[in-house]
């Protein structure tokens, strides 16, 4: 189906729009997906973040053009989908899991902070942990620094006491030990 002029722009004007507001693209063929696959994909993608569209490439490279996303418009060729996320890594993670399951979907590329990225990098791109996991890693680290120092002036303290407290305990014991 063709589309018309205004038809054309109003999708480069979408597109542009989630290119902007995105951190990632990732492309890929998908060439003998079933439509029940790529609903599944598409539905994943929703729940995740992730807006997936099939464009044509002439009209993708017209909408990424200026945007950091420009570095991969000599990917732009076949039948691709397009997802584009504003989490870093959300789109990268949609498309390799699918891609593990389906081999007919076959990653292209993508784009992360103007950089283009080969299929190795998306696939790194996907292996990060999400964000949740991350934070709380951090804020391990940032913990654990202070819990060993607190912990460790329990223990000085828990000895100081005990010290202090055999002392005591000590004079009374050799009183009671010496004769009148």
């Amino acid at each position: 189906m063709s589309l018309n002029r205004s038809e054309k722009e109003a999708v480069i004007t979408d597109v542009t729009g989630l290119a902007a507001k995105a951190q990632t693209l990732v492309m890929a063929e998908y060439r003998g997906i079933t439509v029940a696959d790529m609903t599944k994909l598409r539905s994943t993608a929703r729940s995740n973040g992730v807006s997936l569209s099939v464009l044509k490439n002439t009209l993708a490279r017209r909408a990424v053009a200026g945007s950091g996303f420009a570095v991969v418009s000599d990917l732009m060729t076949g039948p691709l989908i397009y997802g584009f996320s504003t989490d870093a890594v959300a789109a990268a993670k949609v498309v390799a899991e699918f891609a593990k399951t389906n081999d007919k979907l076959v990653i292209r590329g993508g784009a992360y902070g103007g950089k283009a990225l080969d299929v190795n990098g998306v696939k790194q791109l996907a292996s990060i942990p999400p964000k949740e996991v991350l934070l709380a890693q951090l804020l391990g680290l940032m913990q654990s620094p202070i819990s060993r120092t607190a912990r460790v002036l329990a223990a000085i303290a828990e000895k100081k006491s005990a010290a202090q407290a055999a002392p005591e305990a000590a004079p009374e014991a050799t009183a009671e030990a010496v004769p009148a």
